[in-house]
């Protein structure tokens, strides 16, 4: 599988991001390691986790997911064969949030011991904090970084303004750079990004590995009316966002292409983010070995002119 560099980070990984989120929630931990043993096998090798999934599960600290893949880190011996990227920065107690040096410093020692490893590949700022300066954060980066304890830094849910900011920011101090984004983005949810990131991201060659990249899982095709939102746990909020007009719109498009292409409507959707230009690779999560395989095949599908436009307009 073609691996692509994920800005200047000098890290290469697949075109798919497997998504950790599942971890632990609607995964447990022996669907897990057969979700991360399947994405390996079919050539896949990032995985994006953060310290706060899943505290938003009844009964969980947060962790739960950085948790399962240290152990199937340490029990399959893959820790060289895979690209860790992980979070901080998210509120998993209100004694546990932000972008403050001190408490990055703390952060990154229990995800080090979670993940049973001693260096992250890529650690990522979940969320923006505007309470702490820029430079404090980066300072805390440059500290890991040094020390050998994280290999790249990333930011998600950033604006372009406060991006810029870090980016200038790292240029004057000579921090290390944010080398990606993770933003919201997939066939439904495109405006916000491409017009006020993507050209940002372009100019300073800066890695786009998206999430909800199959929205929630909307773009599958399994939520179709409201009774399909019963199917999941996930189901209540994908109703509110995606099951409208448009919604079904883009569904009838990637149904035309998928029959077309001879895939799936999940498989069209990945492959078309794939497709977008500045875009390195979308992240997807997966419930079952079967659901890995099936998505991994997005990788070889080679979209039409015809394909990328339909779906283009339809989601316009």
């Amino acid at each position: 599988m073609q691996h692509r560099e994920l800005g200047r980070s000098g890290l290469h990984i697949a075109p798919l991001v497997l998504g950790g989120n599942v971890f632990g929630w609607t995964a447990d931990e022996p669907t897990s390691f057969q979700i991360l043993d399947a994405f390996v096998a079919g050539g896949g090798n990032a995985i994006d986790t953060a310290d706060g999934y899943s505290v938003w599960v009844p009964g969980h600290q947060g962790g739960e997911s950085e948790t399962i893949i240290g152990k199937w880190l340490k029990q399959r011996g893959r820790r060289d064969d895979v690209v860790i990227a992980t979070k901080v920065g998210w509120e998993v107690n209100p004694e546990n949030k932000g972008l403050a040096k001190n408490y990055i410093l703390r952060a990154v020692e229990g995800s080090l011991k979670r993940l049973q490893t001693d260096y992250i590949d890529l650690y990522q700022s979940h969320k923006d904090d505007p309470t702490v300066p820029v430079e404090e954060t980066l300072e805390a980066y440059a500290q890991l970084v040094k020390e050998g304890k994280v290999r790249a830094i990333g930011a998600s849910n950033f604006t372009a303004e406060r991006l810029r900011e870090s980016v200038e920011a790292s240029t004057k101090h000579g921090f290390p750079r944010y080398e990606s984004l993770q933003p919201l983005y997939n066939l439904y949810d495109r405006a916000e990004f491409e017009q006020q990131l993507l050209p940002l991201l372009q100019e300073q060659h800066i890695g786009v590995i998206p999430y909800y990249g199959l929205a929630a899982g909307f773009l599958t095709g399994k939520y179709r009316t409201e009774a399909d939102l019963q199917k999941s746990a996930r189901g209540g909020g994908v109703g509110q966002k995606y099951l409208n007009e448009k919604g079904l719109t883009i569904l009838r498009a990637l149904d035309a292409v998928a029959a077309r292409q001879q895939a799936t409507p999940a498989q069209v959707a990945l492959a078309w983010i794939m497709a977008q230009p500045g875009l390195t690779a979308p992240i997807a999560s997966a419930t079952s070995a079967e659901q890995v395989t099936e998505l991994l095949k997005a990788v070889e599908l080679q979209l039409s002119a015809q394909d990328l436009q339909e779906l283009g307009e339809a989601s316009s």
